[in-house]
């Protein structure tokens, strides 16, 4: 595959990823969207889902890698690519080194909790056993732009609920 390729297959899975993430974003979910692909196959798509599945591990990642590790009835998802709205934090970047993912896709940075370039690299930590690439800033502007808006308009929503409950 050239670069070429490659770069346009990217954009084609991190765009699957940002409409799962407002799909998330529809249940009040962080939208954060994430496709496991694997020989130009989806096997595993996902979005956040902790509030609704009351579930603390149901990130998009952990749902993703889950829905594509029950398709291939195995655990180890070799040769697979996770493409990811938002940078991992430290227990999705853990599962995904447990999976033996091969590479990963991510959109935009998470400054507070991310895993991989922002507050830690742990693919770069050397007491791992598994190695994978990495590529990040694909569609940044896009997936930063639908996690921003959604937090500007949960803001707007709590200013007006604060409004409105001191006028009672």
């Amino acid at each position: 595959m050239t670069d070429l390729d490659l770069h346009a297959a990217d954009e084609q899975y991190m765009r699957r990823a940002i409409q799962l993430a407002g799909q998330g974003e529809q249940l009040g979910e962080i939208p954060v969207g994430a496709v496991i692909v694997c020989g130009g196959e989806i096997i595993g798509e996902g979005f956040n889902q902790p509030i609704t599945s009351h579930d603390p591990t149901a990130h998009a990642e952990v749902v993703a890698l889950r829905a594509a590790a029950n398709r291939i009835e195995n655990y180890r998802l070799v040769d697979s690519t996770l493409y990811v709205t938002l940078e991992p934090c430290t227990m999705c970047v853990g599962a995904l080194i447990h999976a033996r993912i091969a590479r990963l896709v991510f959109g935009t940075t998470e400054p507070k909790a991310g895993a991989v370039v922002s507050q830690s690299q742990l693919l770069n930590a050397s007491y791992f056993n598994h190695r994978m690439s990495m590529q990040g800033g694909v569609l940044a502007e896009i997936c930063q732009h639908q996690l921003s808006d959604f937090f500007r308009r949960r803001r707007e929503q709590r200013k007006l609920c604060k409004v409105d409950q001191s006028l009672k």
